[in-house]
């Protein structure tokens, strides 16, 4: 199969033919149809994120059919997963799957059994330490897949994968705050602020100063306001979301917090942050960061995404372009996310 792998951080891909691979005891084997690329790729080819597996095929917002079904799948209408506890979904050859960031966990840890199996000591992710989706096909745990929705087609799913998953866990960790802040309006940030809005909170959007262009497309989708990140908004907000993979908009995010609100750090990397007064966190604010996803973040994402609906935009690139789409982005020269289609 053709792939696109990283074989050491800090170099282009490199297009190769590759061996297929074989779906192992309980997994799939997923031919690609397309896959969305992530700010956390960059992170892993520019060598921000510590031990990839190398060579890596990167990639973790998947869409695919079952091509191959591994050895001891269960065969009932539904199997229990790792924990013994719930149930997760099976698969037939053919059906349509969505495969996430987070690709295995033990199950036998204590976060694990304590339903927090997105700090999973061992986890696996993909496109980190398994490979991912930039290649014609990928195997994948069948209990780390989702179902997907008909509403949408492949390439307009594959961004809910981390994009809408990592942002609506984020999104969740602010409670029922009634005036959301989002700091960075991103592929995320346009995800979540859509189920803000559906869901009745007041958004307010902070960019980079004089982005007037990414302010109008946030209030177009229904922010009350938008502004520059150095700026106050007209009344203090009551939670605050930073996508933006920069530190010092944590002490920012906190001088616009009303009292017992909370600043949630979205990202998977985000630069130092600086040093602040403590008068900026009393009063009961917090800061708190998200790690991953849990696949009960999924299923509930799932589950109101097409009733919003929420709607993503995307700009497609073939496989062999997926360099070139990484470079784009790591410029600020995407207006939409990237989104790899594989052809054949």
């Amino acid at each position: 199969m053709r792939a696109m792998v990283l074989k050491e951080p800090k170099l282009p891909l490199e297009l190769r033919d590759v061996p297929k691979p074989k779906p192992g005891r309980g997994q799939l084997l997923v031919r690609t149809s397309a896959c969305a690329v992530c700010r956390t790729d960059l992170h892993v080819v520019d060598g921000e994120l510590p031990n990839p597996k190398l060579p890596l095929i990167l990639g973790h917002q998947i869409v695919g059919r079952v091509e191959e079904i591994g050895e001891a799948i269960w065969e009932g209408p539904q199997r229990p997963d790792s924990r013994g506890t719930e149930a997760a979904p099976t698969f037939a050859i053919g059906d349509r799957v969505g495969i996430p960031w987070v690709g295995w966990t033990d199950g036998d840890c204590a976060y694990c059994r304590s339903g927090r199996e997105n700090l999973c000591d061992n986890a696996r992710f993909t496109g980190y330490t398994l490979d991912g989706g930039y290649a014609e096909f990928t195997v994948v745990d069948a209990r780390y897949c989702f179902h997907l929705s008909e509403r949408y087609n492949d390439v307009e799913v594959a961004p809910l994968l981390c994009a809408g998953l990592i942002g609506y866990r984020s999104y969740r960790k602010t409670g029922h705050a009634r005036r959301l802040g989002i700091y960075g309006f991103g592929n995320a940030a346009h995800l979540i602020g859509q189920i803000a809005i559906y869901e009745g909170r007041e958004l307010f959007v902070f960019t980079r100063p004089g982005d007037e262009a990414t302010q109008q497309a946030a209030k177009e989708i229904g922010a009350v306001w938008a502004g520059g990140s150095d700026e106050m908004p007209p009344e203090r907000i009551d939670a605050a979301i930073i996508f933006a993979s920069v530190g010092p908009l944590v002490p920012a995010a906190l001088r616009a917090l009303a009292k017992g609100g909370i600043v949630v750090c979205g990202g998977i990397h985000m630069t130092d942050i600086p040093s602040f007064p403590y008068v900026d966190l009393w009063e009961e604010r917090v800061i708190m960061s998200v790690a991953n996803l849990t696949r009960r973040d999924g299923d509930e994402f799932f589950e109101i995404a097409p009733r919003v609906p929420v709607r993503t935009h995307t700009e497609t690139f073939a496989l062999e372009e997926a360099n070139s789409a990484l470079d784009r982005f790591r410029a600020g020269k995407l207006s939409a996310t990237a989104v790899l289609k594989m052809t054949g």
